[in-house]
């Protein structure tokens, strides 16, 4: 069904623009109520109008003009419109064709401006689409790179953070690095859609939720983040209890080889589970940090167990 619009006007303005407007609403699928057409005489007025042209209306067309804004009749048909609109969701679409005052009851009502009443194709094609409810919206697009690194984000993190933090962490885990250059990992900026300034504040955030160590420097050059990172064991587990598969198990695994089969360093460990020198490393710090074991560190990279704690050995009986 063609949608019902009722043009409300004086007569006026009839051969300056309505008539030729209303045709060519007509003419773009929309059934245009205008007295001229459907009023003949002996025809009742007030039936014609109230009971036929606003009664059935999806939309009130308002053309507001030097001479339509002092005539009562018009006056009494925007009175009605606004009752309708009231009473059953009528759209009411002002069209101001002069420099004229808009009345009070169409001020909160965004209004469509023809400057010249000769020509009015732009305008109709904004209020076809009004009529018809077309709303014309840019293509939704694939959200930022950054965004989809961190889809599955790390819990009570922001996006932005949550990649930072995985991206330092896997960094991290390849390189066995332990420092950070944020300029290493974060040299595609204009990929995720992201600045230098939003990483800044993003490893400075990290920084004092006790995530990332972070060392500052001045200099470097324009193309450097004048800092250094480094994973704090808090902000690595973090990243390993949310992003690696089986952690759980590998540190249990672990726990099982120290314990019960004497396993006492970091490169067996490293031999016997198969996981990467780094990781078994962070879960020596996380056993440490929990007082179930002690170790030696040397240069190189060696880490000695010289200590089982006896409430480690009571956990896995």
């Amino acid at each position: 069904m063609s949608p019902k619009v009722f043009i409300s006007h004086a007569s006026e303005d009839k051969p300056r623009f309505v008539t030729a407007f209303a045709t060519r609403l007509r003419e773009n699928g929309v059934d245009a109520w205008l007295d001229r057409w459907e009023i003949l005489p002996g025809d009742s007025l007030v039936d014609k109008i109230f009971e036929e042209g606003l009664k059935d209306a999806q939309a009130v067309i308002i053309v507001l003009s030097s001479f339509s804004v002092s005539k009562p009749w018009v006056s009494e048909e925007l009175n009605a419109s606004m009752v309708a609109r009231l009473s059953k969701g009528t759209k009411i679409i002002p069209i101001v064709i002069d420099d004229c005052d808009v009345p009070e009851a169409l001020k909160s009502t965004l209004w469509e401006r023809v400057p010249d009443p000769g020509d009015f194709e732009e305008p109709l094609r904004r209020v076809l689409a009004a009529i018809f409810d077309v709303r014309k919206k840019p293509y939704v697009g694939e959200p930022p790179e950054f965004v989809r690194e961190a889809t599955d984000g790390i819990d009570g993190m922001a996006s932005v953070d949550s990649m930072v933090l995985k991206r330092v962490a896997e960094y991290d885990l390849r390189n066995n690095s332990h420092i950070v250059e944020p300029e290493d990992i974060f040299s595609d900026l204009d990929i995720l859609g992201l600045t230098r300034q939003q990483i800044l504040d993003s490893i400075e955030i990290l920084d004092s939720e006790g995530i990332f160590e972070v060392s500052r420097y001045m200099g470097g050059g324009p193309d450097r983040f004048g800092c250094h990172v480094r994973l704090t064991p808090f902000g690595f587990e973090k990243y390993c209890s949310a992003e690696l598969d089986n952690y759980e198990q590998l540190k249990e695994q672990c726990a099982g080889l120290i314990v019960n089969e004497e396993v006492h360093d970091n490169q067996s460990l490293a031999e016997k589970t198969g996981a990467h020198i780094r990781l078994i490393e962070h879960i020596l710090d996380v056993f440490e940090s929990n007082e179930l074991i002690a170790t030696s560190k040397y240069l190189g990279g060696n880490i000695a167990i010289h200590s089982v704690h006896a409430k480690f050995r009571r956990m896995l009986s």
